[in-house]
C-alpha cells in the first residue's frame, strides 16, 4: 500500500500532470473528453494522452468510452485512500497535526449548522445558466439560502431569451445582472458555504481556493445560448436548461442539512451532478 501511494504522489510531483489532475477533480463525478482536457489545459494531444496514461498507470485517473470518445474521471476510491495514506502515514492520525480542511464539522461526525447557508452558482457568461440557478434556488428557499451567481467572463448583459424564460415562469427579475467572479472574493465578500460550478468551461479554470473551503460540486449542462435555429428552437434549449435546474436545485433544498455531515453532504450534491438531465420544465 505504501509503496502504491509513494508512486502516485510521484505522478502528482510533475506539475503539468498536477495540473491535469486538479482539472479532473474540478470535474468530478464527470468523465471529460480527452479532447476536451487538452484544449483547456493547452496540451498537444499526444502530451495529453501519455499525461492521461500516467495517471491511470497510478491509479488516480480511469478511462470510460462513450461511443467513440474517450473519456476519464478521477478514481475517487484511489484518491481518498492517499489521501488516508498521507494523513496516517505522516501525522499518525492527529487532526491538530494535519487538519484536512478548516471546519469544525470536517471530522464526518457534526451536521451543518443550522442557518441561513450562502450558495454561489458560477459559469463563464452568467447570463444564464448560473443566472437561472440563482433565480430558482431564491425563489425554491430564498428563506433558507442567500443565493448569488457570477461569471468567470461575464458577458455585460444577460441574455434576453432567459430573461424572458425567467419572467414567463413567473420570477422577479429585477435585481438580476451578470456579476464578475471576483465581486465574491477577498475582503468584505460574503463566506460561502456552497460554490457550484454550471458550465463545463467554468470547471475546467484555475480558481483561487475559496476562504473557508465550501462545499463545491460540478453541475454542468449544455449551454443554451450556443443554440442555433429559429427562435422557438433557442428558446426550447433555454426551456431545457430551466428544466434541467429546476430539478437538481429542487432536490438540493430538500436535503436534510441539519442531519448531514460534510462527507455525507458532498456525496449528495456530488450525485446531484452526476444525475442524467431530466425534464424540459414547466
Amino acid at each position: 500500500m505504501e509503496k502504491e501511494s509513494l508512486t502516485q504522489l510521484a505522478t502528482l510531483s510533475h506539475p503539468q500532470r498536477m495540473q491535469l489532475f486538479r482539472l479532473l477533480m474540478r470535474r468530478y463525478p464527470d468523465a471529460v473528453p480527452a479532447g476536451e482536457i487538452a484544449a483547456a489545459l493547452g496540451f498537444k494531444p499526444s502530451t495529453n494522452s501519455v499525461y492521461l496514461s500516467a495517471l491511470q498507470e497510478a491509479g488516480l485517473a480511469e478511462q470510460q468510452r462513450q461511443g467513440t470518445s474517450l473519456r476519464y474521471r478521477v478514481n475517487m476510491p484511489q484518491v481518498q485512500h492517499l489521501m488516508g495514506f498521507l494523513f496516517l502515514d505522516c501525522c499518525r492520525g492527529r487532526p491538530e497535526l494535519c487538519p484536512p480542511l478548516p471546519f469544525s464539522h470536517t471530522d464526518g461526525a457534526s451536521p451543518m449548522a443550522d442557518r441561513k447557508y450562502n450558495v454561489l452558482f458560477i459559469c463563464t457568461g452568467n447570463s444564464a445558466r448560473s443566472i437561472f440557478a440563482e433565480a430558482l434556488l431564491r425563489a425554491e428557499a430564498g428563506d433558507r439560502f442567500n443565493v448569488y451567481s457570477a461569471g468567470t467572463s461575464p458577458h455585460s448583459e444577460l441574455n434576453p431569451f432567459a430573461v424572458e424564460m425567467l419572467a414567463s415562469k413567473g420570477h422577479d427579475i429585477t435585481d438580476l445582472r451578470a456579476k464578475h467572479v471576483t465581486e465574491f472574493q477577498g475582503a468584505g465578500a460574503p463566506v460561502m458555504d456552497f460554490v457550484f460550478t454550471v458550465c463545463n468551461q467554468a470547471a475546467n479554470e484555475e480558481c483561487p481556493t475559496w476562504e473557508g473551503q465550501p462545499v463545491s460540486a460540478h453541475w454542468g449542462m449544455p449551454d443554451p445560448v450556443k443554440a442555433t435555429g429559429t427562435d422557438a428552437e433557442k428558446r426550447l434549449a433555454f426551456q431545457q436548461a430551466y428544466g434541467a435546474l429546476r430539478n437538481r436545485i429542487r432536490v438540493f433544498a430538500a436535503l436534510p442539512f441539519d442531519t448531514l455531515d460534510r462527507i455525507s453532504l458532498q456525496a449528495a450534491v456530488d450525485d446531484i451532478g452526476d444525475t442524467a438531465l431530466e425534464g424540459a420544465g414547466e
